[in-house]
C-alpha cells in the first residue's frame, strides 16, 4: 500500500483559491484595524472582511449540505485555512470561532435542532455564533468530578424550560458586530449543582435574541489582535428544553469532538504562520548585506537556519493533513492526532517564528517589523483552545491511562 499526499485538482483548485483571497482581502486586515485603539473596534472594523468569506462559500463550507452548506471535510478546509493564516489570523479566526458555535448542533443535533439552527448561516448575512465556555474562573478542570467545582455556570430546568446563570471568560465572537450578541451561542453547562459532569455537563444552545445576554467586559490580547474575547454573563436567561443537545452528561463527549475539529485546523494555522515567518526571513537574508558585501544568505549559518525552518514547516504540515484525514475517516471518534498536530504544531510555530527572529536580528524585536507581530500571533496557538498543558493532561494522558489504549492505533490508522 503507497502513501500519497497528492492533492486532487479539486484540491489544488481550493488552495489556490484561498491563497489568491488570502492575498487580496485579508492583506487589507492590518491596515485597517490599524487605526483603533479597542480591542471590540479592530474586531468590528473586520466585519467587512468576513463577509466576502462569507460571500466566498466559508462559511458554508461548515453546515452539511442537508441544511445548505458545502460540507467541506476537515482536511480540505485546512488547505484552506493554512493560505488565510499565512496572511492573516483575525479573520478566519472569527470563522473558526463560528465554526466552534455550530459544530456541536451539525454533530449532535436533531434533526429538528439542525433544521431550527443551521439554515441561518447557509444565506449571504455575515452570522457569528459562539462557544460558550471558558468560566471565569478557568476551564481546565471544567470535567472535575467534584460537582462544588469545574463548570459553575449553571441550567436549571423550570418546566419546558432551561434557565442558564453564570459567566463566560473568552467566548470569541459572543459580542456580534454591534457589541450586544452574536446570533447563537453554545453553552456549556451544568444542569444540576448537585451532580458531577458525567450526569450534568450539557450543551445547550441559546439564540443571541434571548433575553438576559450581558457583555461585562474585554480582554484586549498581545497578539490577535481583531479577535474579539468578551466576557458574557447570563442572567436568567430561559430556552426551551428542546435546545439541549444530546442529554445531561453527554457534554464532555461533545466537547472534546468540537474542539479536536479546531485542534487539527491550528495545526493548519500554524502551519500557515511559520510560513510567513520563513517567507520575510528568506526574503531578507536574499536582500539584506549587514553592512557586509554581499547579501547574508551566502553564509553557512543562515542557509543551515533556513533549511531547519523549512523542514519544520513540511513536518507541520503533514502532521496536520494526516490529523485531519484521520478526524474525517473515524467520523472523529478517533481525536489522538488532532490533538497531537495542535500541541506540536503550535510550540513548533513559536519556536519557527523565534528562529526567523534570530536569523534577521534585533531589528525584528521592534513595531516596525513584521515578525514581532507574528510571534504574537504564534505565541496565542499553544495557550488558546483548552491550552496545550490541559491537552496533554486531559485528552492525551488521559488516551493512555485506558487499558485498552493501543499505542500503534496512530500509526496505523
Amino acid at each position: 500500500m503507497s502513501i500519497d499526499f497528492t492533492l486532487s485538482d479539486e484540491q489544488k483548485a481550493l488552495r489556490q483559491n484561498a491563497r489568491a483571497f488570502a492575498e487580496a482581502i485579508l492583506s487589507q486586515v492590518k491596515a485597517t484595524i490599524a487605526p483603533f485603539a479597542q480591542p471590540e473596534d479592530r474586531f468590528y472594523a473586520t466585519k467587512p472582511f468576513y463577509q466576502k468569506m462569507v460571500d466566498a462559500g466559508f462559511l458554508k463550507a461548515l453546515l452539511p449540505e442537508a441544511y445548505g452548506g458545502t460540507a467541506m471535510s476537515t482536511l480540505d478546509f485546512a488547505l484552506a485555512a493554512e493560505e488565510l493564516a499565512r496572511i492573516d489570523v483575525n479573520v478566519p479566526s472569527a470563522l473558526l470561532a463560528t465554526g466552534l458555535g455550530i459544530i456541536p448542533i451539525a454533530r449532535f443535533g436533531t434533526d429538528e435542532q439542525k433544521k431550527r439552527f443551521l439554515p441561518d448561516f447557509a444565506g449571504s448575512d455575515a452570522k457569528l455564533a459562539a462557544l460558550a465556555f471558558t468560566e471565569v474562573t478557568g476551564g481546565a478542570n471544567f470535567d472535575c468530578p467534584d460537582p462544588r467545582f469545574g463548570v459553575q455556570t449553571f441550567a436549571i430546568r423550570d418546566g419546558d424550560e432551561y434557565v442558564i446563570n453564570g459567566e463566560k471568560h473568552y467566548t470569541t465572537n459572543g459580542t456580534g458586530w454591534d457589541g450586544t450578541t452574536c446570533h447563537l451561542y453554545t453553552v456549556t453547562c451544568r444542569t444540576d449543582p448537585a451532580k458531577g459532569p458525567d450526569e450534568s455537563l450539557a450543551m445547550i444552545v441559546v439564540p443571541g435574541s434571548a433575553p438576559g445576554i450581558e457583555v461585562v467586559g474585554f480582554l484586549d490580547t498581545l497578539g490577535h489582535r481583531a479577535t474579539v474575547s468578551p466576557r458574557i454573563r447570563f442572567n436568567n436567561v430561559r430556552v426551551p428544553v428542546s435546545n439541549l443537545l444530546g442529554a445531561p452528561g453527554d457534554g464532555k463527549r461533545i466537547l472534546e469532538q468540537t474542539f479536536a475539529w479546531t485542534a487539527a485546523l491550528i495545526g493548519a494555522a500554524s502551519t500557515g504562520v511559520m510560513r510567513a515567518a520563513f517567507e520575510i526571513a528568506y526574503q531578507f537574508a536574499r536582500t539584506d548585506c549587514r553592512s557586509g558585501p554581499a547579501p547574508i544568505i551566502g553564509y553557512q549559518n543562515v542557509g543551515f537556519m533556513l533549511a531547519d525552518l523549512k523542514m519544520r514547516i513540511e513536518a507541520s504540515r503533514y502532521l496536520t493533513w494526516k490529523a485531519c484525514h484521520r478526524l474525517d475517516e473515524s467520523d472523529f471518534e478517533d481525536v489522538e492526532l488532532a490533538v497531537t498536530a495542535k500541541v506540536y504544531c503550535s510550540e513548533l510555530a513559536v519556536q519557527v517564528v523565534y528562529d526567523a527572529m534570530r536569523l534577521v536580528g534585533v531589528d525584528s524585536y521592534t513595531q516596525l517589523h513584521p515578525l514581532g507581530e507574528l510571534m504574537q500571533d504564534a505565541l496565542c496557538f499553544p495557550l488558546y483552545d483548552g491550552g496545550n498543558m490541559g491537552a496533554r493532561r486531559r485528552q492525551l494522558h488521559e488516551m493512555f491511562l485506558k487499558d485498552d489504549y493501543d499505542p500503534l492505533g496512530s500509526c496505523g490508522g
